[in-house]
């Protein structure tokens, strides 16, 4: 088998909505839209989102690791989606390397700091 392509799959109720988040806040491209699915890049990966999202929370298993976890998760909050773990780290002294959120959709996302 010759794979090729891997893309993530998340589901939305407002696809429009879900796109504008991940385009302006984690810097996607829009490489492909229609009234189904819209596929953005972000760092080499590709992210669909699919509409017909009917839950308010799902986990999507996605992690995006970034700079400051404090700063982002930050970020995240005024782009309209929420903190459901506040930034924390287990490393005495090291600033925090995890936060949980979710998109505006109620998918739920990582947020993480490389780790020395």
């Amino acid at each position: 088998m010759i794979v090729e392509r891997v893309k993530y799959i998340i589901w939305a109720k407002e696809t429009p909505r879900a796109v504008a988040f991940y385009r302006d806040h984690f810097g996607g491209r829009v490489i492909r839209e229609n009234d189904h699915i819209a596929e953005l890049e972000i760092s080499g990966t590709t992210l669909a989102i699919h509409s017909g999202g009917e839950d308010d929370s799902t986990w999507t298993g996605l992690a995006f690791q970034v700079a400051d976890v404090v700063v982002a998760a930050q970020e995240v909050v005024a782009a309209g989606g929420s903190l459901s773990h506040e930034p924390t780290s287990d490393e005495p002294g090291e600033p925090p390397h995890l936060a949980m959120c979710a998109d505006p959709e109620g998918n739920r996302i990582m947020l993480t700091r490389k780790r020395a």
